[in-house]
């Protein structure tokens, strides 16, 4: 029943991949490239020498950290005065600005990176000719909120509204154009021609060819950034990488060594937070009561380090994957466990908050329950000595909404009723868990934590619904029953069958998919200013629906393999 318990982008111009995943090939694959980073030369080797120690041997990491220190923060100011001394000339930032963001270091320059969009956002965007440099301004721009009209790509038209033969075999900015294209919005129909015309021309000439960039722009294709989580994008471009037709500029050997010591440290970062809450879950022991219910601390914390990427929310993560993992009990306990008298009774006892009427429940109802009250009182405590507002009464509704919207789902499949499709999704964007996820989200962010917020998030707003809309429909498209699942959730795709006699199987998929299409777009909307929200919730709707892809690659066996998991973070 809930998605999110149930059931990528690169450009031609950057990457190859380590090999092995190996960090120190980068290190190695730059010997000289020292010489510029410090004033004496023997104290700059023996930095480089600790640092190929420390990413060759990661349980040693910062056996020398000082060195290491010093290397971080000298690549970063260096990085920094760069993007301060273009700031009047932003167009010389732009391509650094793409790579810090697709490695995923731009937590380190957001001043620097907010100054030059601004700066660009102040311009306006005008055709100079170049393709590539228009789509890329476009997409920066975009990425960050900033609402610039597609009027811009006009300019590559012809009389007839078909592409101009000059960009046809324009590889480097056919590829940035069709990235842009994927933060369009409803309505923009220069956009979607974009789209559609990017898709099959690089199609068309990559046949045939064998080559690394015939495979990175199938990688465009197949993922494009926009609707990828950052982490895949920036594995990609943790590489030696080329910007076509130039000699490697020295920011970028700066860029990737940073990168390198990020990536160590999140990989730290990550293996303390998953013994958290291996630990928190064991200690928790709801597993033993509720024995057919999923175990999965593993992917419920992926969802959570997805969701919110920034480094400092240790502790926000942490308490995300609580309610997560509830979401995914309770899911079971509706889907497999209860039968329709107790399931009712249930909804109920969470609708009310209500401790009696658990006495008539069984053990694995009754404990559930209990858990479900202490996670919600130790992050409603945590939050009002935190901000000083007690969001108890938003979280209890946000599970009686979850729970009410399961119950129905639980009397249609009961009594063998198959809604309409409109029914299906006006219940099914509440029962995929978005809603109750992202409120907490929201909540635990702790940014513009007012009443009349949380009431707006309480509401559902399209960026909310959207990103559950996308949800529900991807876990709609899959045929596979998640994990040892044994009930029966139906689909979008039954129920379009169903209501729409004489149509095929293909054919309904293909309504599901431009019903994502148009989802996306509705968010990609939801997110560009004015926005009633901070950027890091809009980011964070954004994030739990690029998630979704990378959590429904199962195996013949039907699962998400540890192995699969760990490689994500």
């Amino acid at each position: 029943m809930a998605l999110i318990a149930t059931k990528i982008s690169s450009r031609s111009c950057f990457v190859s991949a380590y090999p092995n995943n190996s960090p120190t090939f980068l290190i190695s694959k730059f010997p000289n490239t020292v010489d510029s980073l410090s004033p004496a030369n023997t104290a700059k080797r023996s930095i480089l020498r600790n640092v190929h120690a420390s990413v060759s041997n990661p349980s040693k990491q910062f056996h020398n950290k000082t060195s290491l220190e010093y290397l971080h923060e000298l690549n970063i100011k260096k990085i920094k005065n760069i993007l301060s001394a273009n700031v009047d000339v932003p167009s010389e930032n732009l391509e650094m600005i793409d790579v810090i963001q697709s490695l995923g270091i731009d937590l380190h320059f957001r001043q620097e990176i907010e100054q030059t969009l601004h700066m660009i956002y102040k311009e306006g965007l005008q055709f100079n000719g170049d393709l590539h440099e228009i789509a890329l301004r476009f997409r920066l721009l975009r990425q960050e909120g900033h609402y610039v009209q597609e009027i811009i790509f006009k300019n590559i038209l012809d009389k007839k509204g078909g592409f101009k033969d000059v960009v046809k075999n324009d590889v480097k900015g056919l590829t940035e154009l069709f990235e842009a294209s994927e933060l369009r919005v409803e309505g923009e129909e220069t956009l979607d021609g974009a789209r559609e015309f990017t898709y099959s021309r690089l199609n068309e000439l990559c046949s045939g060819r064998e080559s690394h960039q015939k495979q990175e722009i199938m990688k465009s294709l197949a993922q494009p950034r926009h609707k990828t989580v950052r982490g895949l994008t920036s594995k990609r471009f943790t590489s030696m990488i080329k910007i076509a037709g130039q000699e490697d500029p020295e920011w970028l050997q700066s860029l990737l060594r940073v990168a390198e010591i990020d990536s160590i440290r999140l990989k730290s970062l990550t293996q303390g937070e998953m013994s958290q809450t291996f630990k928190w879950w064991t200690e928790l022991g709801l597993e033993k009561d509720v024995e057919k219910a999923r175990s999965q601390p593993l992917k419920w914390h992926t969802w959570s380090m997805k969701i919110l990427q920034d480094p400092t929310l240790t502790e926000q993560r942490l308490d995300l994957t609580k309610p997560i993992s509830l979401v995914y009990v309770i899911d079971d306990i509706f889907d497999v466990y209860g039968e329709l008298e107790e399931l009712t009774i249930f909804t109920r006892v969470v609708e009310r908050w209500d401790h009696k009427g658990l006495k008539t429940l069984p053990k694995y109802m009754r404990v559930c329950f209990e858990a479900l009250d202490m996670i919600t009182t130790e992050i409603s405590m945590k939050i009002y000595k935190s901000h000083g507002w007690n969001p108890t009464y938003a979280l209890r509704q946000s599970w009686a909404s979850l729970c009410k919207a399961f119950l129905v789902e639980a009397k249609w499949f009961n009594s063998g009723y198959l809604p309409t499709t409109e029914e299906y999704m006006k219940n099914g964007v509440v029962s995929s868990g978005v809603h109750l996820v992202m409120l907490h989200a929201y909540i635990l962010l702790g940014e513009e934590l007012t009443k009349e917020k949380v009431e707006l998030i309480e509401s559902n707003p399209g960026i909310v619904s959207s990103a559950a809309t996308i949800l529900r429909l991807w876990d709609d498209l899959g045929s596979a029953k998640d994990e040892n699942q044994d009930g029966t959730d139906g689909s979008y795709v039954e129920c379009y069958l169903n209501e729409y006699k004489g149509s095929t199987v293909d054919e309904a998929r293909t309504h599901v998919a431009q019903k994502i299409s148009r989802a996306w777009k509705r968010l990609n909307r939801e997110c560009l200013n004015p926005c009633p929200f901070s950027r890091s919730f809009s980011k964070a709707c954004l994030n739990i629906a690029r998630t979704v892809p990378l959590m429904y690659s199962y195996d013949d066996d039907q699962r998400l393999p540890d192995e699969y998991l760990k490689s994500l973070m």
